[in-house]
């Protein structure tokens, strides 16, 4: 690693540390990782059992991970995609392959602390094989000001009897501007989840549009939002489902709390292409509880420290 990639590394790794995240992860052979900034790649640790490649591009990476069939890894597989400058755009294309019979989970962190301008763009495709369960958690590191967009997309196929879920969290800096687009297609007896916390705070843009196709036999799914906004704020959520396998079932729950001068709309789409499936959905947009508001006030807390604590654990 030349002193370039090197200072690069250790500035990132030092980001994920901040941020709660254990800098061990990053360093040990003992968990496969890969670290990148804008379009270089910086570090790559594979253990048995995974592979990963990866082609640089002008503005961003292109990377094929591949879990072997009938593999547990044991750690969590740590990605960390990062723009230390305060202003460019940045492509991570990425082909996730999780063979049959696997297990394995990943802990992606998206480090943007200097942003200015900066716009990041996420083009995924996963495929899980048959009996095979795959996590997914994508962490957003942002600075407190400055302006980044943020482009989300992801294609998924789960096997028979496979398993997803994908966590998408946004709660340190300003979330910018938010474009999430999710499809996952279930097959026969496979289930997933769906789960996005995003805290939008002055003239934040959030929107979320996730959709799951109950394709197969006794397919399971869940879309799940929790969503806070504050000063002038806003977003759209869009989750739908599609119940199509016979005995499928699905769900859509999204919350969303409002304050300030911020605003709000959910639209939670259900759909049945079978008698035999069931599709159900639920959403709120409100205020923050007043009640618990009064009652963290009444233990000494400021109105706004009451409001961070009741806002941290809708976001927990």
């Amino acid at each position: 690693m030349d002193e370039m990639y090197s200072r690069e590394y250790e500035a990132l790794v030092k980001y994920f540390e901040n941020s709660g995240g254990d800098p061990r992860a990053l360093r040990s052979s003992e968990y496969a990782s890969m670290v990148i900034n804008h379009n270089r790649v910086l570090h790559v640790s594979e253990v048995d059992g995974i592979q990963m490649r990866f082609e640089r591009m002008e503005n961003g990476v292109e990377v094929w991970i591949t879990v072997n069939e009938n593999v547990v890894v044991k750690n969590p597989v740590h990605l960390c995609f990062g723009m230390l400058p305060r202003s460019g755009r940045q492509i991570i294309r990425s082909h996730i392959n999780v063979g049959d019979g696997s297990r394995v989970k990943f802990l992606s962190h998206c480090i943007f602390p200097k942003a200015v301008d900066i716009e990041h763009v996420m083009d995924s495709d996963v495929t899980i094989g048959m009996g095979a369960s795959m996590e997914y958690e994508e962490v957003h590191i942002h600075g407190k000001s400055g302006r980044i967009r943020v482009v989300p997309k992801a294609i998924v196929n789960v096997g028979p009897g496979g398993y997803y879920s994908s966590t998408f969290v946004v709660k340190t800096g300003r979330a910018g501007n938010v474009d999430i687009d999710y499809s996952l297609f279930l097959s026969d007896n496979s289930s997933a989840s769906l789960f996005s916390k995003i805290y939008g705070r002055y003239n934040d843009k959030i929107r979320v549009k996730e959709s799951m196709y109950l394709k197969g036999r006794k397919s399971r799914g869940i879309i799940k939002t929790r969503m806070v906004l504050r000063d002038r704020s806003s977003s759209e959520v869009i989750g739908e489902v599609v119940g199509i396998g016979d005995d499928s079932r699905g769900h859509v729950d999204c919350m969303e709390v409002i304050l300030d001068d911020a605003t709000a709309r959910a639209s939670p789409i259900v759909y049945a292409r079978n008698p035999k499936a069931k599709v159900t959905h639920e959403a709120a947009i409100g205020s923050v509880d007043k009640k618990q508001l009064l009652t963290l006030m009444s233990r000494g807390l400021s109105e706004e420290e009451s409001i961070d604590v009741i806002v941290g654990g809708l976001l927990r």
